[in-house]
C-alpha cells in the first residue's frame, strides 16, 4: 500500500548537520525512582484459549491501519525520544529485534517469508549513513558523512493483520492478531528546476513485520504509559489483548488478490464507508446468529 500527498513549500533551505547516533538507550547510573520496580519485567502473556479446528464455524481475515497520531493511540506512538522509564511500542519492537529476542519479516509480503537483520530494519527506518559534499571555507569541495539515526516521530501508523472467528464451542465471536507492521511517513523532494519553491511529496512506506503470537512474551512485560498514574501501568499485550486503540479497515480477505478497498473505490469518504461496512458485517454475524 502507497498513497502519495503532493505539498509545496516556500524557500525552503535545507542544512546538513553531522548527528551521533542515539539509538542506543543508555542505562540509568542509579536507581531512577524510590522503588525498583519488579512486578512488571516478571510478567507474561495472558494465554489464548484452545480453539480446536472443528470449533471455527466462521472466520475472516482484516488489514487494519492504526494511526498513532490519534490521541487515544498516543501509548503506542510515545515517547519519540528514548528514555529511561518508557518506550514506544516500535521502539520496544527494534531493541527485541537487536537482540535476538524476536524476528523481523521483510514487507516484500505479509505472509512472513523473509527474514530481515538488524542493519536492515534500521535501514528501512530511514537511519542509513549519507555522503554529502560540502564547501569549506577555503572554498574546496570536501565530502562528509552524515550518521544515520532513526526519527521515532516519522513513524506514524501501525498495519495490523488479524483473524476474526467464530468459536461455537463457546458462542463467541474472537479476534487474534497475527502480525503488525510500522509504517513510516518519509518527506521526498521533488526537483522542479527553481529555486524559490520546492515540491514534496510524503511516501508512506512498510517497514518490517514481526509475529504477534512470537512477541507477545516481550510485549507483557514491557509496560504502558497511564496518563492518571505511573504505579498503575498495564502492558502492551494488555492494551492489544483488550483492543484499547483506534483503527480502520482497510482490506478483507477476498477472491480478487486480497484487493484494498482503495482499489475498488473513489477514495476519501467511500473507502471509510466501505470500512465501516465490513466492521458492520463482523458485527451482524454474530448477532444474527442468536435468537430473542
Amino acid at each position: 500500500m502507497k498513497r502519495t500527498l503532493l505539498i509545496a513549500t516556500g524557500a525552503l533551505m535545507m542544512i546538513g548537520t553531522i548527528t551521533t547516533n542515539a539509538q542506543d538507550r543508555k542505562e540509568s547510573l542509579v536507581n531512577d525512582g524510590f522503588y525498583t520496580r519488579e512486578t512488571m519485567p516478571q510478567r507474561k502473556p495472558i494465554p489464548y484459549t484452545y480453539v480446536r479446528e472443528a470449533d471455527v464455524m466462521w472466520s475472516k481475515r482484516i488489514w487494519r491501519i492504526i494511526d498513532l497520531r490519534q490521541k487515544i493511540n498516543y501509548p503506542l506512538y510515545f515517547p519519540t525520544e528514548l528514555m529511561q522509564d518508557r518506550e514506544s511500542l516500535v521502539q520496544r519492537l527494534v531493541r527485541g529485534i537487536k537482540y535476538n529476542e524476536i524476528t523481523a519479516y521483510d514487507p516484500i509480503d505479509d505472509e512472513f517469508t523473509t527474514r530481515m537483520s538488524y542493519d536492515q530494519v534500521v535501514k528501512a527506518l530511514g537511519a542509513e549513513d549519507q555522503e554529502k559534499t560540502v564547501v569549506d571555507e577555503n572554498g574546496q569541495e570536501q565530502k562528509i558523512v552524515i550518521k544515520g539515526e532513526i526519527k521515532w516521530s516519522d513513524i506514524k501508523e501501525l498495519l495490523i493483520k488479524e483473524d476474526w472467528f467464530f468459536d461455537k464451542q463457546t458462542s463467541t465471536m474472537n479476534v487474534r492478531i497475527v502480525g503488525i507492521c510500522p509504517i513510516i511517513h518519509q518527506l521526498r523532494f521533488l526537483d522542479t528546476g527553481g529555486d524559490e519553491d520546492q515540491v514534496g511529496e510524503i511516501i508512506k512506506k512498510q517497514t518490517f513485520w514481526i509475529y504477534f503470537p512470537e512477541t507477545r512474551s516481550i510485549l507483557a512485560n514491557t509496560d504502558v504509559f497511564n496518563s492518571f498514574n505511573d504505579a498503575q501501568r498495564v502492558s502492551f499485550d494488555d492494551l492489544f489483548f483488550k483492543r484499547r486503540f483506534n483503527s480502520y479497515i482497510i482490506k478483507e480477505s477476498n477472491v480478487y488478490d486480497n484487493r484494498l478497498i482503495s482499489d475498488y473505490t473513489f477514495g476519501g469518504v467511500q473507502n471509510m464507508q466501505e470500512s465501516d461496512r465490513i466492521k458492520d458485517d463482523l458485527f451482524n454475524y454474530e448477532h444474527d446468529l442468536w435468537e430473542y
